[in-house]
Order: C-alpha cells, then sequence, then structure tokens
C-alpha cells in the first residue's frame, strides 16, 4: 500500500543509492558475494565484519583474499554517508550528527546516553511528506525515502561512536533506536522494516538489538499500522495523537483527513493485540492550542476506551522552530494536563527533552546550521 507524500516544491524525486550489503536478507547477500566469484560462506565473514564488529573497511577484513577486497568494498560497501558535522549540548551527552548522502541529500540524526541507556534517533527519510505545520521536519517537505542501508548505516556509525568511547562518558553500547527522526517511517514501509531485521538479528544477519528496544513512531498511518502488527515483530509503537479530535487534529496533522483519530485508535488497538505492547501517545503540547483542561479529560477518556491498560502518553513540551506561531505550554498548564489525563485511568508523563540548544529535540531536526559550502556538496564542514 502506497502513500502519496508531497515532494519539496521544485525538486524532482532523487533515486535510491547503489545497493549496500545492509540492503540484502541473508540469502540475498549469498548470492551477491556468489557473484563476484566467491564462495556463499564468506558472506557470513562479510557480514560478521559489518553487523559484529562494526567494521565496512574492507582493507582489515584479513580473512577474505586480498585479490578480491577492493571488488568486495565497491559491491558491497559504496559510501551511502559522510558526516558534515558532529554537534553536542547536555554536557556531552547528547550528540546530533548532519549526514549528506552521495546524492546530496541531508540528513539528521540524535545519539543520547542516559545512565541506564543509550539510545539513538534515526531517520528514515530525508524530510517528511506529512506537513505538521509545528515540526521542523514536516516544513521542509520530502525530498526521499532513505534506503535500508542509509538507515541500518546510522546505527551502525553510532554503535561504533559508542564502542569506540569517542562519545563524552566513556566506551558503552548502544541499547535502544527510535524511529523518530527525520520522515514518517511507515510511509517507507518496506524499508524501515526492512531495517529493523537488520538492527535486531542477531549476528551475523544483524546488530542483535533487542525488538523490545526499538520504537517505531507514525503520525497515524492506520493501514500500515495493522501491516506492522502482522509482521510478528515485538517493537513499541508510538503514535503522534497531539490532540483528541478530529478538527483540530485535521490542522496539526494534516494526515489526519485521510485517517481519523478513531481510526488510528482502532489500528493502534489491533497493534496492542497482536504484539502485547503498549502503545505509546506522543503529545506535544502547545499553548492555547491542545492544552485545555477539556482536552485533557477527552484524550484520556478516548483512550481509555480504546486501549484500556495497553496505552502510555509521553507529553511532550513544544520545541519552537523558527517562524513558528506556537509555543510550548506554561508549566502549571502542563502540570493540569497531566493530572487529568492520570484522572482518566491512564499512564502520562513529560518527556526528557534533550538537544534543544542544537535543534535536536522532538520536532526540530531540519537540516540546519549547514554553511552554503556543505548545502552545495564541498568540503567537509569540521565535527565540533
Amino acid at each position: 500500500m502506497s502513500t502519496q507524500l508531497p515532494l519539496v516544491p521544485g525538486k524532482p524525486r532523487r533515486k535510491m543509492p547503489v545497493k549496500h550489503l545492509a540492503d540484502f536478507d541473508v540469502d540475498q547477500r549469498k548470492e551477491a558475494v556468489k557473484d563476484l566469484g566467491l564462495p556463499a560462506f564468506r558472506a557470513d565473514q562479510i557480514s560478521r565484519h559489518y553487523f559484529a564488529r562494526l567494521d565496512a573497511d574492507t582493507d582489515s577484513m584479513t580473512d577474505l583474499p586480498a585479490s578480491k577486497r577492493d571488488l568486495v568494498a565497491e559491491k558491497l560497501f559504496p559510501r551511502l554517508l559522510t558526516p558534515v558535522s558532529h554537534i553536542e549540548t547536555d554536557s556531552g551527552t547528547t550528540r546530533k550528527t548532519l549526514w549528506r548522502a552521495t546524492d546530496g541529500t541531508l540528513l539528521e540524526s540524535v545519539l543520547m546516553r542516559y545512565p541506564d541507556r543509550n539510545t539513538l534517533c534515526i531517520s528514515s527519510q530525508a524530510g517528511c511528506g506529512m506537513a505538521c505545520p509545528f515540526c521542523a521536519t514536516g516544513q521542509l517537505g520530502l525530498d526521499r525515502n532513505l534506503s535500508t542501508a542509509e538507515i541500518v548505516d546510522q546505527v551502525r556509525d553510532a554503535a561504533k561512536a559508542l564502542r569506540d568511547g569517542e562519545v563524552s562518558g566513556g566506551p558503552g553500547r548502544l541499547s535502544n533506536i527510535v524511529f523518530m527522526g527525520m520522515g514518517e517511517p511507515l510511509a517507507n514501509y518496506k524499508r524501515v522494516v526492512a531495517a529493523v531485521h537488520r538492527i535486531c538479528d542477531e549476528p551475523p544477519a544483524g546488530f542483535g538489538i533487542s525488538q523490545r528496544n526499538i520504537t517505531v513512531s507514525t503520525v497515524g498511518l492506520a493501514p500500515q499500522i495493522r501491516m506492522l502488527a502482522d509482521e510478528g515483530l515485538h517493537c513499541r509503537l508510538a503514535v503522534s495523537l497531539h490532540t483528541p479530535d478530529d478538527e483540530l487534529r485535521n490542522e496539526l496533522v494534516p494526515m489526519n483527513t485521510r485517517y481519523s483519530v478513531a481510526e488510528v485508535l482502532e489500528a493502534a488497538r489491533y497493534y496492542a493485540d497482536k504484539t502485547g505492547r503498549r502503545v505509546s501517545i506522543e503529545y506535544a503540547l502547545i499553548r492555547d492550542m491542545n492544552d485545555q483542561p477539556w482536552r485533557a479529560d477527552l484524550l484520556g477518556r478516548k483512550l481509555h476506551s480504546y486501549l484500556g491498560s495497553l496505552v502510555h502518553v509521553n507529553l511532550i513540551p513544544l520545541n519552537p522552530t523558527p517562524g513558528s506561531k506556537w509555543d510550548a505550554s506554561p508549566k502549571h498548564v502542563q502540570d493540569e494536563f497531566v493530572e487529568r489525563v492520570r484522572a482518566q485511568g491512564v499512564p502520562c508523563t513529560v518527556r526528557d527533552t534533550r538537544g534543544q540548544e542544537i535543534a535536536a529535540a522532538c520536532g526540530q531536526l531540519a537540516a540546519e546550521g549547514v554553511s552554503d559550502e556543505a548545502k552545495a556538496g564541498g568540503a567537509e564542514a569540521p565535527a565540533n
């Protein structure tokens, strides 16, 4: 099932990059190495380098014949993403990376260190076609979908950076992945599902990160939510609801004109029933827009009716974006909203917002802060 999304005005849709090892499943990798004149067992060796050792440099793959390493590099490890900049905040525990793809496409990912976990927020598209007016990425329009390998390589890079102690706090292990960066994951459905398998399957098939530590976010593409439920995965689903009533949601989340609040919540219940996982409801609290007490009451009632105990509300203080007419709600309004939702029997907490200073918080990713030279594909900007 396809979802037609608006492109960036004046920009043609760009083509997918050339194939990479991470685009292939296990059987396809065997065929790919055979095409290079190598026996099938080499696929396992090559995959272990990438997924277990986090290495994409064939010069270090000394268990491969030296005469084949350049060919393997060319055909299975083409350069997909080049870092333009790394920007840190929160005492170095939050790092936003701006990437440039081979066609000049820009995208961002954010790595966040917490005392009990290390979380990477990854992009599934460059830009976004959902056009939510309070979201910086939504105002970009859609440039293109990312390939499976472009999604997966964001994960490999972050896991390697943590392992090698390149991030403040010393060596660590990447534990959690959230598809909450640029783009609507379920609008790039097949590649996102393939990426989840690469992320979660045990080495050498994938990185071996638990499915239970993966969150896939959506504005509410109801048919795709049901498709994801039927995949047999155990990821957490996060639905960006932002208001419980259709009238306002049509404005805040234009996709609501296609799939109403009721349809989205029915699909979310289907997901919860099929997977046994609680659904997270994301709610960006906007001053004088969706923060009224009656909306808190209605949100709690609807969620309790549709999802019962299989739901949790993540209240997100709005991160204002340049040119936006909206701002975050005052603290006392936020606190009352939380209590009113809880009064309806629905758990509700306020998200610990990271990366606001570097435009890395929810709704702020917009490939900002790049020099004209970098945007044009010139010299790489220095990392901060």
